[in-house]
C-alpha cells in the first residue's frame, strides 16, 4: 500500500489529507486557535467534586469547566499529587526525575471520588478528549508522553509490549531489552511499531521522552493553576509519529517552514526516511493538484455515491450517526436480489469504514444495509467491515448484523468530527440558494450515461450553453472521448433556460428519460 501525506498551510492553520493508493482516508484540521489537543497536560483546579455521579469538573481554562471521572484517576493519583505539590512548591530538581521519589499506596478502583479529591486541590491532568459540541474537555490522571516506539507512564513499574506484535519471542526480547533502559519508577508501553528495532533506537527515543517529562517538571515550579505545563506534538508529527511505516513513501508540502521542520523530525525518528519530504510550488492548490478536492466534494455530502452507482445517506442526530445503504442503478443487474444485495453491502463496506475514519465519526454508528436473508452472506459483509477497519487507528467494535439487516459500530470519540459543506453558492439566485458542488457535475453525468446506455441506443443530452461548449470544445473532446469509449454517438443540444447545473436525457423518440 502506497500512503502520501498532502499539508496544505492556510491562514488558518494547516489541512493534511492522508492518501491510501491516492484514495483520501483521512483529512485533519489543526488550527492556529485550537488549545486543547489530546495528549496536552494542564495544572488545574478542581471547582466541584460530585459524590453522586463518581467524578469531578476542573478548570483547565476553557469555558466549560472538564470533566473528570474517578475511573480515570489511576490508581497511583497519590503519588502524582504529592509529586506536583512538591513541583510547585520548588522542591524537585528536573534532573532527579523520579529517582528519589517516595511512592504512595495506590487508590482501590471502586472507591468514590470524594475520598481522594477536594474542591482545595489543584490537580495534574491531561486531555483525553478534546471539546466536543456543548461538552466541555475530558481529562486523564494517567498521564503519558507517547513516543515515536514507546510511551512513557510515570509512577508505576510496569513494562506493556502492544499485543499487535505476535511474535512471542519479540514480544519477550523487548520487554527485557526495555525493563533494562527505563528509568526507576517509570512505566514504558513499547508500541507496534518498535517491533525488530535495537536497543540504539529504543533509548534514544526514551531519552527524548525523558526529556519532554524533565520541561514539564520545569514549567511546573512555582506554577499556578491554570497553566498549561507540556503540549503534545503538532498534528503533523502526530500523525508522522503513529504511521510512519515502509509503506508511506512521500510527504509533500506547501509550506517551506513546515517542510523543514518535517525533515528535522524525520531525522531524529526516522534518518531513512528524511528524503520523501517534498516542497509543492506549483500555481495550481495543492489540494486540487493531487486530486483531494475533488474527493472532499465527493464524501463529505449527505450523500455519498459509490463507484458502481450504488450510493450512502449518512445523517446525524444528537444520540448516534446513521448510515443508510442504497442499491441505487444496481437494483437493474443481473442475478437474484440475494447476490446482488451482497455485492452492494460488501461494497458499502468498504466505503463505510473510509468514512469513519475520513469523517473522524464517534459513538454510536448504525448501518442499514440491504436486506440479505442467507447467514452466510450476512457474515460475509460482518468480516468485510471487521477488515476495513483494522486500518482504523480509533478503538472501535462492530456487532454482526441483526435480522434487520442493521449493523451497530462504537468508535472512539476524541476530537469532534470532520464536517466540511460540499455545496456552493448558486451562480443563478446569487447565493440565496445552494446546489451540489459543481466540480462533481461531469461525474455525475457519466455515471448517469453509462447507466442509460445500457438500455437506450441513442441518447440526446439537454444542457445549459456553457456546459454543452465544455463538452464540445477542444480535440478530442469529452464527447469523442465518450465515442471512442461506448461507440456511440451524444447528440448535445444547449439550452438556455437551464441552469447552469441542470442537465436532461432524452431518448431517439425525444421523451425524456427519468433517472432514479
Amino acid at each position: 500500500m502506497i500512503k502520501e501525506l498532502i499539508i496544505h498551510s492556510t491562514p488558518n492553520g494547516v489541512d493534511i489529507a492522508l492518501l491510501e493508493n491516492k484514495q483520501l482516508v483521512e483529512l485533519h484540521q489543526e488550527r492556529n486557535n485550537n488549545r486543547f489537543n489530546v495528549g496536552d497536560v494542564y495544572l488545574g483546579k478542581i471547582k466541584k467534586v460530585m459524590p453522586g455521579l463518581n467524578a469531578a469538573f476542573v478548570d483547565v481554562g476553557h469555558e466549560k469547566d472538564a470533566f473528570l471521572h474517578y475511573t480515570d484517576l489511576s490508581p497511583d493519583i497519590r503519588s502524582l499529587m504529592k509529586f506536583t505539590g512538591q513541583c510547585v512548591a520548588g522542591n524537585v530538581s528536573p534532573e532527579q526525575m523520579l529517582n528519589n521519589f517516595e511512592m504512595q499506596p495506590e487508590i482501590v478502583k471502586t472507591g468514590n471520588v470524594k475520598e481522594v479529591l477536594s474542591n482545595k486541590h489543584f490537580l495534574l491532568v491531561q486531555i483525553l478528549k478534546e471539546p466536543i459540541s456543548t461538552k466541555g474537555p475530558r481529562l486523564t490522571c494517567e498521564v503519558s508522553i507517547a513516543g515515536r516506539f514507546l510511551v512513557l507512564t510515570p509512577f508505576n513499574n510496569t513494562v506493556g509490549v502492544s499485543k499487535k506484535i505476535d511474535s512471542a519471542d519479540e514480544r519477550k526480547r523487548l520487554k527485557n531489552l526495555v525493563e533494562s533502559l527505563k528509568p526507576k519508577n517509570f512505566g514504558v508501553i513499547v508500541r507496534t511499531v518498535a517491533a525488530g528495532k535495537g536497543a540504539a533506537e529504543l533509548h534514544q527515543d526514551l531519552l527524548a521522552l525523558q526529556e519532554k517529562w524533565q520541561t514539564m517538571m520545569r514549567n511546573l515550579r512555582h506554577a499556578q493553576p491554570v497553566t498549561k505545563v507540556l503540549s503534545e506534538v503538532d498534528k503533523t508529527q502526530s500523525i508522522l509519529r503513529d504511521l510512519l511505516s515502509p509503506q508511506f513513501n512521500r510527504i509533500v508540502t506547501d509550506d517551506p517552514a513546515i517542510a523543514r521542520d518535517v525533515e528535522e523530525y524525520l531525522k531524529r525518528v526516522a534518518p531513512d526516511k528524511k528524503d520523501i519530504v517534498n516542497r509543492y510550488n506549483g500555481k495550481v492548490p495543492i489540494f486540487d493538484q493531487f486530486g483531494i478536492t475533488r474527493q472532499i466534494k465527493s464524501s463529505f455530502g449527505k450523500t455519498v455515491t459509490m463507484p458502481n452507482g450504488s450510493y450512502l445517506i449518512l445523517e446525524k442526530t444528537e444520540a448516534l450517526h446513521v448510515i443508510d445503504v442504497n442499491s441505487g442503478h444496481r437494483s437493474t443487474m443481473e442475478g437474484d436480489q440475494e447476490s446482488n444485495a451482497l455485492k452492494v453491502n460488501l461494497e458499502a463496506a468498504e466505503e463505510v469504514g473510509r468514512q469513519l475514519r475520513l469523517r473522524d465519526l464517534g459513538g454510536i454508528i448504525v448501518v442499514d444495509f440491504i436486506d440479505m436473508k442467507n447467514p452466510d452472506n450476512k457474515r460475509l459483509v460482518h468480516q468485510k467491515m471487521k477488515d476495513v477497519m483494522e486500518l482504523d487507528r480509533a478503538t472501535h467494535t462492530i456487532l454482526p448484523l441483526s435480522k434487520f439487516n442493521i449493523m451497530q459500530i462504537t468508535r472512539e470519540r476524541v476530537r469532534p468530527e470532520i464536517n466540511i459543506s460540499t455545496t456552493e453558492a448558486c451562480p443563478t439566485c446569487s447565493g440565496t440558494g445552494q446546489i451540489n458542488a459543481s466540480l462533481l457535475l461531469i461525474d455525475e453525468m457519466v455515471n448517469d450515461l453509462e447507466h442509460l446506455l445500457n438500455t437506450h441506443t441513442k441518447l440526446k443530452l439537454y444542457c445549459h450553453p456553457i456546459i454543452a461548449a465544455y463538452l464540445r470544445k477542444g480535440f478530442p473532446s469529452l464527447r469523442m472521448r465518450w465515442f471512442l469509449k461506448y461507440k456511440k454517438w451524444i447528440a448535445i443540444h444547449p439550452n438556455e433556460d437551464f441552469g447552469i447545473t441542470e442537465y436532461k436525457f432524452f431518448d431517439d423518440n425525444d421523451e425524456e428519460i427519468k433517472i432514479d
